[in-house]
């Protein structure tokens, strides 16, 4: 274990988003696409592949006044988007502002496609002026810029890779790795990164039961229980109600998504509250829950036909363990467990009931702990379950990055037709 190794990917994972983070790469690659052009575009054209459909399709986007989709997504990010802040693009629209977006959307023609030889995570914007044009490509996760174009000049390009460029190594990461490392790690040393995830993460998740956002999953499941099962669950719906319908509160995320942020976050906080835990403890749990989210999303890839909640939810199972005094046993084992329970949850794009999966995901994270904790647990042959927990998240990577490939193509197929 690389103590330094891991403390990047925290740094390079947990980082300040507002909104669903696909529309907001949408929306930077507009803004960039404007600052190339030199001017507000008379037209564009938004060309992405289908998981972006996918993800986009339904969600509000901050700061517009409710709109949802692609051609508003781009709207937003030429009419007042900031590319200099990347997924915080729109931190700083001004309600002036929001009413301009509306308006560009309304008068300025904004063609959607889908990408031909797309990557899963594929982005491309033509930005017209007259007979200028400008032309921003991201690929393969949301600000991963590798094609800049003028008037047919190129200003920028790079060759797409499948490991993300620049960033550290994932393969040094593992369940013993990641419990060694939270058990020896100077908390200071990450209390910088996890101390802004815990800031954002509640505050939206408060916003979520404070006010009425989306099908108000969380205030629900808070209806039905007030223990600390029921409540863990319902903080991190709520968070996730509220970012889904437009909340314009940012999240720290974790592997490209917010609502994996706030999963593998917000039940290890209330837990960590309501236990009486200290900072210290705290800080070591969010490095388990968010190294092991990291950890099974590795595999799996960034977007997929297998919903990011699940990792995140046994992720968060994890952490819940280790603040319970868990050791790498039990940590393994709440892992496995957990990922037998979940493993068949789609991802059908960023919506409204994204916060009834992640009550589900963070309640099979607490049921693989209670596994354990009574003595029971799931065994090597038990369906996909493997022996050993590397040897399971493996074969759960398997399933959803090859296995699920179809699965996504006809998901992304049937939204097309609503």
């Amino acid at each position: 274990m690389d103590e330094h190794n891991y403390i990047r990917i925290l740094r390079e994972e947990l980082r300040p988003a507002m909104g669903c983070t696909e529309p907001i790469a949408i929306a930077y690659a507009a803004a960039k696409a404007r600052d190339v052009l030199g001017a507000m575009p008379d037209r564009l054209l938004a060309e992405v592949s289908g998981n972006i459909v996918k993800n986009v399709k339904s969600v509000v986007i901050p700061h517009t006044g409710g709109l949802r989709g692609i051609p508003a997504a781009v709207a937003a990010g030429c009419a007042a988007g900031d590319a200099g802040a990347e997924l915080s693009v729109l931190s700083q629209v001004t309600s002036a502002q929001t009413e301009e977006i509306a308006d560009y959307l309304e008068k300025t023609p904004i063609e959607v496609r889908c990408a031909e030889d797309a990557h899963i995570f594929d982005i491309r914007i033509t930005a017209f002026r007259g007979d200028d044009s400008a032309y921003v490509r991201i690929a393969d996760y949301h600000t991963n810029l590798v094609c800049i174009r003028r008037n047919g000049e190129t200003l920028l390009e790079r060759e797409c890779v499948t490991r993300e460029e620049g960033l550290t190594d994932r393969s040094c990461l593992s369940i013993a790795g990641i419990v060694e490392f939270a058990d020896s790690v100077d908390p200071e040393a990450v209390a910088p990164i996890l101390e802004e995830q815990i800031s954002c993460n509640m505050a939206i998740a408060e916003e979520g039961l404070r006010n009425n956002y989306g099908a108000n999953i969380g205030k629900t499941l808070l209806r039905m229980g007030n223990d600390l099962n029921s409540k863990m669950r319902a903080w991190a719906a709520a968070a996730s109600d509220a970012r889904m319908n437009g909340c314009e509160l940012p999240v720290v995320i974790n592997s490209g998504s917010g609502n994996q942020g706030i999963t593998a976050s917000v039940p290890v906080i209330v837990c960590a509250r309501e236990m009486g835990k200290s900072r210290e403890a705290l800080l070591r749990a969010l490095c388990v829950s968010n190294l092991v989210t990291i950890h099974q999303k590795t595999g799996i890839g960034r977007l997929s036909a297998y919903c990011g909640a699940v990792s995140a939810g046994v992720g968060a199972g994890a952490g819940v363990a280790y603040l319970r005094g868990g050791d790498y046993e039990m940590i393994a084992h709440t892992v496995v467990n957990a990922v037998a329970v979940t493993s068949g949850i789609i991802c059908d794009g960023a919506k409204a009931s994204c916060a009834a999966k992640i009550a589900s995901a963070v309640d099979a994270g607490l049921l693989g702990l209670a596994m354990y904790e009574n003595g029971n647990q799931f065994f090597g042959g038990d369906g996909i379950v493997k022996k050993g927990v590397e040897n399971t998240i493996a074969t759960v990577a398997r399933l959803a990055r090859v296995g699920m490939e179809q699965t996504d193509k006809e998901i992304i197929h049937l939204m097309m037709e609503s």
